[in-house]
């Protein structure tokens, strides 16, 4: 290789120096030949090939040849000196030439990782010293993944021609991760909530299955930034870290993390002012897009959030260049923060264009569709940061970064995205446990970017020991080249009969739904549904649920072949019947169901897994009757919000509420009614609540009949349990429900079924008189209590690396007459 770019090099030198001689005024000067050139101490490099490097016989090019050929590794010595017109050069060859760099014993990280951090290269000198040096710098490459007891040692192998293999032997030893983090000067903030706010988490037991514990200066940079964050979202506006000190320690051997903070102290708005300097805009029509106020806790995310709405509401108003910047006057014996934001026209300054780079899967159009702005548009930093965040926020990146640099004229930038995708599909086998679901399995294959496309789609089939299922979801979040999330679900569920219902239910259906976000916080979905259901009651010898036959036929109990009489003692009520309005609901068979709806979310949630602050609501309605049988107007609502009482405590609130009502004229089938338990109130079981059919009185528990209206809400504290790891995950929590359910609107005789002409008198259940003596009742008898039931009871909340399980004890305070009790309600999942 060397010799061959020492041809090439005298041949360019050669015509260069004819091309010299050619052009009329050009300076004259030696020319080289090969015999002006004397070289010593070559042994098995080629002489020729020290020549290429000298181009000239004056000083300057006898200076950077020897430069150059020092720079090659093959030299420890090169000298040159000019003697009656030829240079004489000396050079003392490095005894071996690197044929090749290798590693051996490495497996946590690959040979082409560690090639790139060590100086010596194949097909250079040995050099000893540098050897060395790559020594310890493999050495710092293991340690910043949380090896720092990794040993490195060198060996060469010998090869012909004065060639060797330069052998780096790797031995990584375990693991030494981040032993202790401590926190020095923090006072209004606890130590523990500091140690939530960080990705990096300290060696426990739980080390042989993490690496967040492992030491890296990247994630803890991180991590001090979003310490900062918090504080200045808490109003510490004078927060600094003073200094950040790691320290190895062999004994036990690992890192020891000591973060020194100067919190300062906590501010409040004073006041709040906006002050416009572009003509044509009114600073007082700006002051409503404001979301902090005098009073509040100063809050630098609210802030941003201000400075984002000014700027989008300038843009909207032809002001594509203004410049929306925030100013703060202290007042430090006081407490309190002037909080101004002045709005100016920028420069007027455009993007020439914007590249992306990096992605290796991810389409172009993917990332791009995320800014406001595009090529040719006014240049805005604030709209450049929030299409940053959103990057961010997708989930296809591990690495976001957006720079500019000049473009062809002053006016010009250009924008430059660099991305880095990580995997974004999963193939998952999920288990868990549900007091109603019983066991249950689930097979699902996730992508949320599908294709590079950016749509979202999961196949999932499920089976359990009294359900089954499976579904198919699919979303596009940007339809039609708009910020619309349009897509479809396609599901089928089956429900077996239980404890808590003595039929079956099956459900199959499509979905369709289309996002509209109207502001970050705020969506609008509409949505089509369209599904068929129905009931089935078993009846079997193990499940006799309906074997009381017609009036006026006879009794014939699964497992017969012939008619058995009913007495007092012996008849088809006192195995388990089901009530005469769920033998209507299966008598009508699947019931389709075609509905418009459309739901009204506002979220600002701070964190979806662990949530701390911020409010979720949902108002949804449907309208039934668009075909199919069902004809009602169906509204629901949920409402929950978070508050962080303590650094540690978070309070939880939540309401929820339900109405239902046919139209058209009949009755509202069953199936469509509310049927509600411990997702309403804990310490009740799955259809404990609401109307029930009592003319049964040796089965009540299973004749919940569900009713048109509901409301409830929780009262809830969350708090870590202390002394265990945080990145467990186990936390503990104390709560209060109240709600109720009420309003059966179905009918309630039912003579047809029994082959008597509608209306028919009610007749006794179980009854000697009637027309076939201790038969079931053609009327339901229907408890329907407006009595708000109510329940306190704890919890143990994990999220564990397996899946989220809870589990709930409640003792219920206040409750119906016939209500079905449940204390412990159990639920958990994992992915494996």
């Amino acid at each position: 290789m060397h010799l061959f770019r020492g041809y090439f090099s005298a041949l360019l030198v050669a015509v260069a120096v004819a091309l010299s001689a050619l052009s009329v005024g050009a300076p004259a000067f030696a020319q080289v030949s090969p015999q002006s050139i004397v070289v010593q101490g070559a042994g098995h490099t080629d002489a020729a090939t020290i020549r290429s490097y000298f181009t000239g016989t004056d000083q300057a090019s006898v200076n950077r040849a020897v430069a150059d050929l020092s720079a090659t590794g093959m030299f420890s010595k090169v000298d040159a000196k000019i003697v009656g017109g030829q240079v004489v050069v000396s050079v003392v060859e490095n005894a071996q030439i690197i044929n090749r760099v290798a590693f051996e014993g490495n497996k946590t990280l690959k040979s082409d990782q560690l090639a790139v951090e060590v100086q010596s290269k194949g097909h250079t000198g040995f050099d000893e010293a540098k050897a060395k040096a790559d020594v310890e710098r493999l050495k710092d490459a293991y340690r910043k993944i949380g090896r720092s007891a990794t040993q490195v040692s060198y060996r060469l192998v010998q090869l012909p021609n004065g060639r060797v293999d330069l052998v780096f032997t790797v031995n990584e030893g375990d693991k030494t991760g981040v032993r202790e983090i401590k926190f020095v000067g923090n006072h209004a903030v606890s130590s523990y909530r500091l140690h939530s706010l960080m990705q990096t988490t300290e060696m426990n037991w739980l080390s042989w299955f993490k690496n967040s514990d492992v030491y890296d200066p990247d994630r803890l940079a991180s991590d001090q930034e979003a310490i900062r964050k918090y504080y200045m979202k808490n109003g510490y506006a004078d927060f600094r870290i003073t200094n950040t000190d790691v320290a190895y320690q062999n004994d036990p051997a690992g890192y020891v993390i000591t973060i020194s903070v100067d919190e300062g102290q906590q501010y409040r708005v004073s006041s709040v002012d906006v002050t416009s300097h572009v003509g044509k805009v009114d600073s007082a029509s700006l002051k409503g897009f404001v979301t902090l106020h005098a009073g509040d806790v100063y809050n630098a995310t609210e802030v941003e959030k201000t400075v984002d709405s000014l700027t989008r509401e300038m843009a909207r108003q032809g002001y594509a260049f203004s410049d929306v910047r925030p100013h703060g006057e202290r007042d430090e014996v006081a407490h309190k923060i002037a909080v101004a934001f002045t709005v100016d026209d920028g420069p007027k300054v455009y993007i020439e264009r914007i590249d992306v780079v990096g992605n290796t899967r991810t389409r172009d159009y993917v990332i791009r569709r995320e800014f406001d702005i595009g090529e040719g548009d006014p240049y805005n930093h604030t709209l450049i940061e929030r299409a940053e965040r959103r990057l961010n926020r997708l989930g296809y990146f591990k690495k976001v970064h957006i720079s500019t640099r000049p473009g062809s004229t002053p006016d010009r930038v250009i924008v430059t995205v660099e991305v880095e995708d990580q995997p974004t599909g999963s193939v998952s086998l999920s288990g868990g446990y549900s007091t109603t679901a019983g066991f249950l399995a689930e097979v699902a294959f996730t992508e949320n970017n599908f294709l590079g496309r950016g749509q979202y789609v999961k196949a999932s089939v499920s089976e359990g020991q009294y359900s089954r299922g499976w579904g198919l979801s699919f979303t596009e979040p940007y339809f039609l080249d708009q910020r619309l999330a349009a897509g479809f679900d396609i599901y089928h569920k089956e429900q077996d009969e239980n404890a808590y219902a003595l039929y079956a239910t099956w459900t199959t259906g499509v979905n369709l739904r289309l996002g509209v976000p109207v502001t970050d916080e705020f969506t609008v979905q509409p949505s089509y549904t369209l599904y068929q259901s129905a009931i089935s009651i078993p009846n079997s010898v193990d499940q006799p649920f309906e074997d009381c036959p017609a009036n006026g036929q006879p009794w014939l109990p699964p497992g017969f072949t012939t008619p058995q009489p009913s007495t007092a003692t012996s008849n088809c009520l006192l195995n388990g019947e089901a009530s005469v309005a769920i033998k209507q609901a299966a008598a009508l068979g699947a019931i389709t169901t075609s509905a418009f709806g459309y739901s009204l979310i506002w979220d600002t949630i701070d964190d979806r897994k662990n949530p701390t602050s911020g409010a979720y609501l949902n108002f949804h309605q449907d309208v039934a009757g668009a075909g199919g049988y069902s004809r009602f107007i169906r509204e629901t609502f949920d409402g929950k919000y978070y508050y962080p009482i303590t650094d540690d405590l978070v309070g939880f609130l939540r309401l929820q509420g339900g109405d239902i009502r046919q139209f058209g004229g009949g009755n509202l089938p069953l199936v469509d009614n509310f049927n509600l338990g411990p997702t309403l109130v804990r310490g009740f079981a799955p259809g404990g609540i609401g109307p029930r059919d009592i003319s049964d009185p040796n089965n009540i528990a299973g004749n919940g009949l569900g009713g048109t209206t509901y409301f409830g809400g929780t009262a809830e504290v969350q708090f870590p349990l202390f002394g265990l790891p945080r990145e467990i995950g186990l936390k503990g929590a104390v709560f209060a429900d109240a709600g109720t359910l009420f309003g059966y609107q179905g009918q309630t005789n039912f003579s047809t079924l029994f082959g008597e002409p509608a209306g028919t008198a009610c007749w006794a259940s179980n009854s000697p008189t009637t027309k076939t003596p201790y038969i079931q009742s053609n009327c339901v008898d229907v408890d329907d209590e407006m009595t708000i039931r109510s329940s306190i009871g704890a919890s143990l909340i994990w999220q564990s690396p397996l899946g989220p399980i809870r589990i709930d004890y409640a003792y219920a305070v206040t409750k119906g007459k016939y209500d079905q009790l449940q204390q412990f309600n159990f639920t958990g999942g994992a992915n494996f």
